[in-house]
């Protein structure tokens, strides 16, 4: 009987060490995740976002002094709408129309030398046609005294033609139509430094230019209707078009942007150069693009992926982003239109895992 029970006890612990299969009991199968998928499609891609801009005259003039004197008179102050041509100010340099006067007495002097060498010239020219009275090297003598006497005669005209105009710099002009934003001067001071501040600036707003410096991802992508809205924080209650005219052409290394122009009329000058506006952009693509949920978008420090499905197999793809526009992402890449990729991915479902997809 003593021995009996540890028998038992033996052949109990051999019964539990005997595989399952041998217990009757069948081994659980490795389980497939049912994951659910979308398939990609072609469409158009559309954005509209708004960023800041900066209004600037359509053009903008420091006016200056060409020469050097005395403010004599003002006729404009700020905030004066000047024509083209109309006199802003008079400069006084007593100098310059005391050597204008001198030059204009120079040339008189050599016009009269002129005359007295070319009329000297034709009588001992005439003279000369009779043989043996005239010898010819006087008669070149005086030929080449006529030519120089007639050359000092030009260049004093030219001199004193020169000086008058820098005479005419005496009347400081506008260069064209506008409104004068600085005076920099008062009647008695000394201009005509090139150190010094402007006399005036000048600013053309009858026309604006709307400068705005668009991301790099929307630069090559058209403008709905070529045009933008805007509104400025002097008048917000009013949206404006502006038109898109010119492109810099270049991506700046610093904001990574690209400078577009736009223009805006200007005529009643409720605008205000110098301001900023908020510039509303509509960016379309100009043919079809794929587009997807963002949750079918990985996106980690090392790289950006969506899982595709391929029978039923998973592989990561890398994409690139083009359009964010809100729960759905423009994709570039190694994909394409009727490709089924998994709707919401994350790293955990590895490249290669076998599932079964639902739509």
């Amino acid at each position: 009987m003593k021995y009996l029970i540890p028998a038992v006890l033996l052949s109990a612990a051999a019964a539990c060490n005997q595989p399952q299969e041998a217990a009757g009991i069948p081994k659980e199968d490795a389980k497939t995740d049912t994951v659910k998928v979308l398939v990609l499609s072609l469409d158009s891609a559309k954005k509209a976002i708004s960023l800041p801009g900066e209004l600037l005259p359509y053009e903008n003039a420091q006016v200056r002094s060409k020469i050097q004197g005395y403010v004599r008179q003002l006729s404009v102050d700020i905030g004066s709408k000047v024509n083209k041509g109309q006199v802003l100010a008079l400069i006084d340099a007593p100098e310059i129309n005391t050597r204008v006067l001198e030059l204009n007495e120079k040339v008189k002097a050599a016009m009269a030398r002129y005359h007295a060498s070319k009329d000297y010239f034709d009588r001992i020219a005439l003279a000369s046609k009779s043989d043996g009275v005239i010898a010819p090297l006087e008669l070149e003598r005086i030929k080449n005294q006529m030519m120089a006497d007639s050359s000092e005669y030009n260049a004093a005209v030219l001199a004193a033609k020169s000086y008058r105009q820098v005479g005419n710099y005496l009347a400081i002009i506008a260069p064209y139509n506008g409104t004068i934003t600085k005076r920099n001067v008062v009647v008695g001071s000394f201009v005509g430094n090139p150190a010094d501040k402007p006399l005036f600036e000048l600013e053309n707003n009858g026309k604006l230019r709307l400068q705005v410096a668009v991301p790099e991802v929307y630069t090559n992508a058209g403008l709905f209707n070529n045009t933008g809205e805007l509104t400025t924080r002097s008048l917000p209650d009013k949206k404006f078009k502006a038109a898109l005219m010119r492109k810099s052409g270049s991506i700046s290394s610093d904001t990574r942007s690209e400078l577009w122009e736009f223009e805006i009329p200007n005529t009643t000058g409720e605008l205000k150069a110098g301001g900023y506006a908020d510039v509303k952009l509509q960016f379309v693509r100009s043919g079809r693009s794929l587009k997807a949920p963002v949750s079918a978008i990985v996106t980690t420090q090392e790289r950006k992926f969506v899982i595709k499905v391929t029978g039923n197999t998973v592989h990561w793809v890398d994409v690139r982003a083009g359009f964010n526009m809100g729960d759905k992402q423009e994709l570039f890449g190694d994909i394409k239109a009727g490709d089924t990729l998994v709707a919401k991915a994350s790293e955990e479902l590895k490249d290669g895992t076998k599932i079964i997809t639902k739509r």
